[in-house]
């Protein structure tokens, strides 16, 4: 979790809590060390935030303290609400999670909006513990621009490992797709996440490479038109 975020959890912790808390029990809640609660508190107070209280004995945050209001308009809410709310469609456990969080902290500032609700059906969970690939290992590998080694069954059933240089996730309704060049192939393809059975990180950057195949990706499929089969490859 970025330091950002934290302290803004810091601060909706304190605020809901009604007894004093400890930094042993914030650093349990944040999944962080006692030390970084305590550097976090700091800063917290440094910026003028009212919490009160100190090591070993707990925090506490002064009553009547708000959070200023985020710059959106209630319809723009709304929208984000919806969006927030359709991820869970795209079984990414790691951006549901977030978009949990996100919750949180709109509804601490606005309020709960229960009038609005989305069906959850779409694409099967990235769960690790039944076998899958995590989608955030895919969006991980994106960002640094590593390789990664895909096994990977095909439709009609056959496997192959593939090296890949990841490129660009598409979320379609029924599936997760990760759009890549095949070094089999020497060319792109495209993998659905459902149909991967193992995935390998691998230390070999293509940094250097990532802003041109990713611009030739984006000039060969318009998201407009239906340029890719879910089938895969």
């Amino acid at each position: 979790m970025p330091r950002s975020d934290r302290l803004f959890e810091i601060i909706q912790i304190l605020r809901a809590a009604r007894t004093p808390l400890t930094a042993e029990a914030l650093a349990q809640r944040l999944e962080v060390s006692r030390r970084t609660v305590y550097r976090d508190i700091a800063t917290l107070q440094a910026r003028r935030t009212p919490i009160v209280g100190e090591a070993g004995i707990g925090y506490v945050m002064r009553a009547g303290y708000d959070l200023p209001p985020l710059n959106f308009d209630a319809e723009e809410i709304e929208a984000l609400r919806v969006g927030l709310a359709m991820l869970t469609r795209t079984g990414d456990g790691g951006l549901q999670a977030a978009a949990h969080r996100i919750h949180h902290k709109v509804d601490a500032l606005h309020g709960p909006a229960d009038w609005l609700q989305v069906s959850p059906w779409g694409a099967a969970p990235d769960d690790p513990r039944a076998g899958c690939v995590s989608v955030a290992v895919l969006r991980d590998a994106i960002r640094r621009a590593v390789k990664l080694q895909l096994g990977y069954r095909d439709g009609a059933g056959l496997h192959t490992l593939r090296v890949v240089r990841p490129l660009a996730l598409v979320y379609h309704v029924e599936c997760v797709m990760l759009a890549v060049w095949c070094e089999l192939r020497g060319a792109f393809r495209h993998f659905r996440t459902d149909r991967m059975e193992d995935c390998a990180v691998l230390d070999s950057s293509f940094a250097d490479q990532m802003e041109t195949l990713r611009a030739l990706w984006l000039e060969e499929n318009r998201w407009d038109r239906p340029a890719v089969e879910l089938s895969g490859v």
